[in-house]
Formats: C-alpha cells, sequence, structure tokens
C-alpha cells in the first residue's frame, strides 16, 4: 500500500473540506508515493510512549487524532518532545496523518458515534445506528462546485437555444452530471434605441416591445469569465442584459461540527450518563443539573473540548450538551442558559471510536495491518 492509499481512505471516511479552518488536519508527514512498510497506529495523541510503541511494531504510518504538528517547527532536534517526536518519525519513515475535527463532523464519524451511545438504552445501542433525528450543530457547507453564481439573461425566444448552448460550452448550466441545465421564463422586453446603436430588432428612437425569455443558468466562478464574453457574443442583441446572482453555499445537513440529538423517546440527564459511561467505558462522568432531573429530548453533543459551540448548542434549543471538558466559567454560562451539562473528559470522548476507525479504514484498505495503540491513555487519571 502506498502512503497516498491510506490517505486517500482517511478522506473518504473524513474529507477534508469539512475541517475547521484553524485546524491542521491532513497529511504532516511522509511521502505520499512511498509505500507505507509496516502496520499502521491509530491513537489519539502521538506521545514519545507511542511512538517507542510505534517503532516496536515496526509500523510504516501513525493515524494520530490529534495534529502533533500544530505550531510552526522553526527547527527539529531534540530541544522539546515534540521536535524529537516529529524528527524521530521521520527518521523512521514512520508517516503522520491526523484527521482531528474532520472526522468530528463526518456523517458516520467521531460525533455520530458518541450520538449512538446515547440515543438508546444501555444494551440496545445498535453500531451504525442512531435512535432519533441527528444533525450537524453547525452544518458544513458543500465543496466549491459548479453551482456558485447564476447567471440570468434576456433571450428573444428564437435565440433561446442557441444562448443556452453557447453558455453550456462555456462552463455554465452544469449539475452533477448533468450538463445544460436551465430554466427559462416567458416574459416581455422593452428597449429604446439611440442614435449611434445599431439595435438587432426595432428602429432607432422607437420603444420596442419584445417576446422574450428570462434565460438561467448555474455557473461556478472560474467560468464566469468565460461565460459572459460568450454570452456577448452569441446574444442577438447588441447590448445584452444579464444579471450576476450569488448563490449561498449548499449546507449539508449531516455534515459539520457538534451534533443536534432529538431522541425518540425523552430521557432525564442521570440516563444519558449512564448510557455514555457504558458506550465510552468509563466508571464516571461529571453532570451539572437543573433542579430536578426531568426528562430532555434535545441533546447537543461536541467530542472533545466543547464550550467554542455552547452558543450554537442555546440557539438550537439543546436541553443539556455532552462533551468531554469545559472550563468552570463555561459551565455555570451553560446552566444559566438552561443547557444542562455531561462532562466525560476530553480524549474518553475520543479514545472509543479508534476500533470503528480500523474497522473502516480495513474495508478500505486491502491487506492493511491496523492496530489501535495500547500506549495511547487519558493523561489525566483518577487518584
Amino acid at each position: 500500500m502506498l502512503l497516498r492509499d491510506l490517505v486517500e481512505a482517511m478522506e473518504t471516511i473524513a474529507p477534508l473540506e469539512a475541517a475547521e479552518p484553524w485546524d491542521r488536519c491532513g497529511l504532516q508527514a511522509g511521502d505520499p508515493d512511498r509505500e507505507v512498510e509496516g502496520p499502521v497506529l491509530l491513537t489519539i495523541d502521538l506521545t514519545e510512549q507511542v511512538l517507542v510503541e510505534a517503532r516496536a511494531i515496526g509500523a510504516g504510518a501513525i493515524i494520530a487524532y490529534h495534529p502533533p504538528i500544530w505550531e510552526a517547527l522553526t527547527t527539529l532536534s531534540n530541544a522539546t518532545p515534540g521536535e524529537r517526536i516529529i524528527r524521530t518519525a521521520v527518521e523512521h519513515k514512520i508517516a503522520i496523518y491526523s484527521p482531528h475535527t474532520a472526522l468530528d463532523a463526518a456523517r458516520d464519524g467521531l460525533t455520530d458515534w458518541i450520538c449512538e451511545g446515547l440515543s438508546a438504552p444501555v444494551g440496545s445501542v445498535r453500531a451504525g445506528e442512531i435512535a432519533g433525528d441527528c444533525r450537524a450543530l453547525k452544518p458544513a457547507v458543500a465543496k466549491p462546485t459548479g453551482r456558485e453564481v447564476k447567471i440570468i439573461t434576456f433571450v428573444p425566444e428564437a435565440a433561446v437555444d442557441g444562448v443556452r448552448n453557447a453558455l453550456a460550452t462555456a462552463g455554465a448550466g452544469g449539475l452533477g452530471n448533468y450538463r445544460v441545465c436551465s430554466f427559462s421564463t416567458p416574459g416581455e422586453g422593452t428597449f429604446l434605441p439611440q442614435d449611434g446603436s445599431n439595435p438587432a430588432i426595432g428602429q432607432v428612437g422607437r420603444l420596442e416591445r419584445v417576446n422574450e425569455r428570462r434565460l438561467e443558468m448555474v455557473c461556478s466562478r472560474a467560468s464566469l469569465p468565460l461565460a459572459i464574453e460568450t454570452l456577448r457574443q452569441f446574444h442577438p442583441y447588441e447590448e445584452p442584459a444579464f444579471d450576476i446572482v450569488e448563490l449561498v453555499p449548499e449546507p449539508q445537513r449531516r455534515i459539520g461540527a457538534g451534533r443536534r440529538l432529538v431522541l425518540d423517546q425523552p430521557a432525564t440527564v442521570a440516563e444519558l450518563a449512564e448510557r455514555l459511561k457504558d458506550h465510552l467505558g468509563r466508571a464516571r462522568v461529571r453532570v451539572g443539573i437543573l433542579g430536578s432531573d426531568r426528562p430532555v429530548s434535545v441533546v447537543g453533543v461536541v467530542a472533545g473540548a466543547g464550550e467554542d459551540m455552547l452558543d450554537d448548542a442555546v440557539r438550537e434549543g439543546c436541553e443539556v450538551l455532552v462533551t468531554g471538558e469545559m472550563r468552570h466559567h463555561s459551565v455555570l454560562r451553560a446552566l444559566h442558559a438552561g443547557v444542562q451539562v455531561i462532562l466525560a473528559g476530553h480524549t474518553n470522548t475520543e479514545r472509543g471510536y479508534l476500533p470503528r476507525l480500523a474497522a473502516r479504514l480495513g474495508e478500505l484498505t486491502e491487506g492493511a495491518d491496523l492496530r489501535v495503540s495500547q500506549a495511547d491513555r487519558d493523561v489525566m487519571q483518577r487518584v
């Protein structure tokens, strides 16, 4: 397997377009055209202990959920643990890839996995199934395609087909696997040619009324200059009228940061906490409850550190926010806003997904030796 095959598989599972703009997702070290010689080790954090484990098994690549390279490296020596980890990995030809928030945002990704465990009573959770409506708290937008702007022009009925086909050759009118897509409506156009004009229809100094078609076609920004030039060339009028309308990017309901989970059956915060502990394999979680523990239906879910999405949870009517960690004052702010809180620990909300990720990668990388790190663990322990 080439490294680019592993990267392609990861980006099939967790497309980078959905990652947060501040993140450092993707291939962080390694030559895509080099063969992955050895197992692929999956970990949440690439610590020195995990790197020792990787070297011991002869790993050829590491999938590190948290990006090991975050700040710019000015040197690559032994000065800091971070530098030592990257330098050692490179010296031993161990590639490094990080999916981080792309994996959080992905459909059937890490956050959806947490929702599986929260959505059904203990013992009745089914892998890959969420018992309730589940959508992103902050929907990602689709990667820019041919549908970025719309060209609207007004053409005499006899010339509509020619203008439509010409615009299509310039890149307009593409929707997925379809081409020459357009919509037209009939109407009446008016114009008064002035001295110096050369009207295709009518005479100078006389108001003209013409049966026209309003022709609409989507277009990419990249194709727009050529499309406008083509429109001017093939439109029968000396001065064709046209509008360029910018289109809003298409939101993707099931892809994006966080989740808004509407339970099929309401549950108390205590019940949700038991479900979460069972799903994550944890003995304890922390809860912040408002008054009596009444059943709730709308649950906000954010892997890792979720306080930055508290406002989104409030806006979307979440009654409880499930996440890894929040600062004390953020918990108070949540409670004051009427949102109860369940905290399971930052990496505790993430680590349990690694076996699922290994299985999904195995389906896309035939013959790959995929292993979940045994050295990776929560750095904070209860004593």
